[in-house]
């Protein structure tokens, strides 16, 4: 695949069951999607990883018919159909939870397993990174996006590499309200954290500015917005995001990259998707959620894009020098947990309307009186 060559990347996620709880993807399932890729090879996909976090199984696909594929949505498709089947006959819990119909109508988007997807043109060196996210929510990037792409205390190049002085242009989603703006960094800085802030935004896509050699209609970033629980109309569980981040040459550097997450800031989700606590960065085989269903978890896999190949993946977090940050994590972990179902460890009454909660607070209903 020589440089310049377009392919697609496409991240597509879903919990199609877990042994013991919410605890770990099944061996078996990712051997089953192995078989069914390594099939699908020269056919439809050129690449893949397979890959989880928690309860989620992640496919990692490379290849060159572009974002939306019938063929390559049908592909994860038919690998989630495939595990929930598997998943059923053991006994699974939450098998098949995140697939929210029995038909597939050409585009996995909107059916329940999130999708992350960007097409680039293959630069002579080309270093992604893959992050997946477990018990947490579409809108947990919104912090390590802004650290690596505008914030220089993270990113120094922003200050002294010449190809990214100019700053990046944000493509921020309000979810509830099913709208997008584009805003810019550094001049439109704090309009962008005005707004990213809050989980009701996201950011769904970072561009290069005009001047840089990548063009400005090619993605950096972009993460995962689907919102599981909107799309089903009830609390089924959280939405996990998965994210593609491009890195070097013009971009942030592979460090820049990891460093946005060597702060265990805080998302919400964890237990019953009704509670704030850390997200934690962690090795694929530390990669399962015990206590409380948490701490919150993500993984970093790092990739070489080049001659139609996945060349990698190299675990990111499988690192003593994230140590600290796990070891913080868990000492928040500590603290908020000992305010049970009180805030701010409990979400708040806005975030609560999508979980199990209004099912309690409907039961209660008629037996409130006037003051």
């Amino acid at each position: 695949m020589a440089e310049g060559e377009k392919v697609t990347i496409s991240v597509i996620k879903a919990d199609t069951g877990s042994l013991v709880g919410n605890h770990i993807v099944p061996p078996i399932f990712e051997e089953t999607a192995e078989d069914i890729l390594e099939d699908s090879v020269d056919e439809i996909i050129l690449d893949y990883h397979v890959t989880h976090v928690g309860d989620d199984m992640s496919l990692i696909l490379l290849h060159n018919k572009g974002e939306d594929n019938p063929e390559v949505h049908g592909l994860a498709w038919k690998i989630f159909q495939k595990t929930t089947k598997i998943a059923k006959d053991m006994g699974l819990y939450g098998a098949g939870e995140d697939l929210l119909s029995e038909d597939f109508k050409g585009n996995i988007k909107n059916m329940g397993p999130g999708v992350a997807e960007m097409t680039i043109n293959v630069r002579q060196t080309e270093p992604i990174f893959v992050f997946a996210a477990d018990k947490t929510e579409a809108g947990a990037f919104n912090y390590p996006l802004f650290q690596m792409f505008a914030n220089p205390f993270n990113t120094p190049g922003l200050i002294i590499d010449p190809a990214m002085h100019m700053g990046f242009k944000f493509e921020i989603w309000d979810l509830d309200n099913h709208k997008k703006i584009y805003l810019s960094a550094p001049e439109d800085l704090y309009d962008i954290l005005s707004l990213i802030g809050s989980i009701k935004y996201v950011i769904k896509r970072i561009y290069p500015r005009q001047g840089h050699k990548i063009p400005e209609n090619e993605p950096v970033a972009v993460t995962s917005t689907e919102r599981l629980n909107a799309e089903a109309g009830k609390y089924v569980g959280k939405d996990d995001p998965v994210m593609i981040v491009r890195s070097q040459k013009g971009l942030p550097a592979a460090g820049e990259v990891l460093e946005a997450f060597s702060f265990p800031y805080m998302v919400d989700g964890w237990m019953r998707g009704f509670h704030w606590g850390p997200l934690m960065p962690v090795s694929v085989k530390d990669a399962k959620a015990t206590r409380f269903d948490g701490p919150a978890r993500v993984i970093s896999l790092g990739f070489q894009v080049k001659n139609g190949k996945l060349y990698g993946p190299e675990d990111m977090f499988d690192d003593p020098a994230f140590d600290l940050t796990r070891n913080k994590a868990m000492e928040i972990t500590d603290y908020i947990r000992r305010h049970g179902p009180f805030e701010p460890h409990r979400v708040s009454s806005e975030l609560a309307q999508y979980t199990t909660l209004p099912k309690i607070l409907e039961k209660l209903k008629d037996r409130f009186q006037d003051i």
